[in-house]
């Protein structure tokens, strides 16, 4: 047997494992790594693994049984033998397939987790359960990842948002009412020129303002459901981003049968805000979208986003009447089906037909896409290029 034919067999025996080898082609020898990576695999994907992770027991269950110490084992050799995205996939799917939330509940096994965003989702899903002794982990798990999509989305949001707004100020000074006069002169004077008779300055100073003014207002309105647990944290983080640019009065709403306002803890620590969630509950998007349009002063500098899956639970033909009384007072309204790295969002198709009839675009966004979405948006331009054709 070539080397190229016993690597592939050898693939392919730790894909189906060892209940699915066909006893044809012989038994597979593993080298002690690849037995390791049986082990684990064979914990979430074999039924036919003993409680102690041993192969060819009579046990119909997975092979971690209850013990922490065995899970965080388990997770160490997932750890040091897969790559990044494939430990991503079989964490998930211990949890998912095997319920073993204990994953995230134990200081033991949560250290060894590696970070990504549905475990993030996952984890606070059970925050309610997280123990006392873990909370801190957690805290500093969910940060990783936070951290990670505004190093992401950080930059290339901000550039977008201040190339937008910049391009429409024409003005040489930066305000000509906050000139120093007496401190600008005095550092130019020896600039004067005496034929002209006149000082040329070089530099201007400026009075600091205590407040740089807000030139247009950013409304986030978050859908609490369950199923939108990623979309739910990139718009917590990208409201985060946003309400740290001057320019921008940024406002966070969450809901699900009653409406919160976020916008305090967007503004200090995205971390805290995503503990303010709760998660799951009923959907009444009406209700939000009537609390939000209170937040407007200036309907023509106001982008307006609703990031929902559309499963109404309130009053459709409400909620369609105060998107569209929104629209025609001039805000910039738009629909995210999902915000998230697949951007194939599950949604009410007819509710979002009815929307974009109202001229609204409504569509699912990968996170790249968000900065030339808030860019189109604050140039004006036409957003029903963005929008899903229905």
């Amino acid at each position: 047997m070539n080397e190229d034919i016993k690597q592939k067999l050898v693939r392919w025996r730790l894909i189906v494992g060892q209940a699915g080898v066909d006893n044809r082609a012989g038994d597979v020898e593993l080298t002690s790594q690849q037995s390791i990576m049986d082990a684990a695999l064979a914990a979430i994907y074999d039924d036919t693994t003993s409680t102690d992770g041993k192969q060819g027991g009579a046990s119909k269950q997975g092979g971690l049984g209850n013990s922490s110490p065995r899970l965080a084992k388990w997770l160490v050799d997932v750890r040091t033998f897969f790559p990044p995205d494939v430990v991503s996939v079989i964490q998930n799917d211990a949890i998912e397939r095997k319920g073993f939330t204990k994953l995230l509940l134990e200081p033991e096994t949560l250290k060894n987790i590696t970070p990504d965003i549905h475990m993030v989702g996952t984890l606070l899903a059970l925050k309610g359960q997280i123990p006392e002794k873990s909370k801190f982990l957690a805290r500093q798990m969910i940060r990783t990842v936070v951290d990670d999509i505004i190093k992401r989305l950080g930059q290339e949001l901000r550039r977008a948002v201040t190339g937008a707004i910049n391009r429409r100020n024409h003005s040489p000074l930066s305000n000509v009412s906050a000139i120093d006069w007496k401190r600008t002169i005095a550092d130019n004077l020896r600039h004067y020129n005496p034929d002209t008779r006149c000082i040329i300055p070089q530099k201007f100073w400026f009075f600091e303002r205590s407040r740089k003014q807000k030139q247009w207002s950013v409304i986030l309105d978050i859908d609490q459901s369950g199923s939108m647990m990623d979309s739910i944290i990139y718009s917590s983080v990208m409201g985060s981003i946003l309400a740290s640019l001057p320019t921008l009065d940024t406002h966070v709403v969450a809901f699900d049968t009653q409406v919160v306002d976020l916008t305090d803890l967007c503004r200090h620590d995205p971390v805290d805000m995503l503990f303010g969630l709760q998660l799951g509950g009923g959907t009444d998007i009406n209700k939000s979208v009537k609390y939000c349009r209170t937040l407007i002063t200036d309907p023509r500098k106001t982008i307006f986003i609703l990031i929902s899956d559309l499963y109404e639970g309130g009053v459709e033909a409400g909620l369609l009447r105060r998107l569209q009384e929104m629209r025609d007072a001039g805000v910039k309204v738009i629909t995210l089906l999902a915000l998230s790295d697949e951007g194939n969002p599950s949604y009410d198709t007819d509710l979002a037909k009815k929307i974009a009839k109202l001229g609204i675009p409504c569509f699912g966004c990968t996170p790249d896409r968000l900065p030339e979405l808030i860019e189109a948006a604050l140039k004006e331009r036409d957003l029903m290029r963005f929008g899903k054709s229905f």
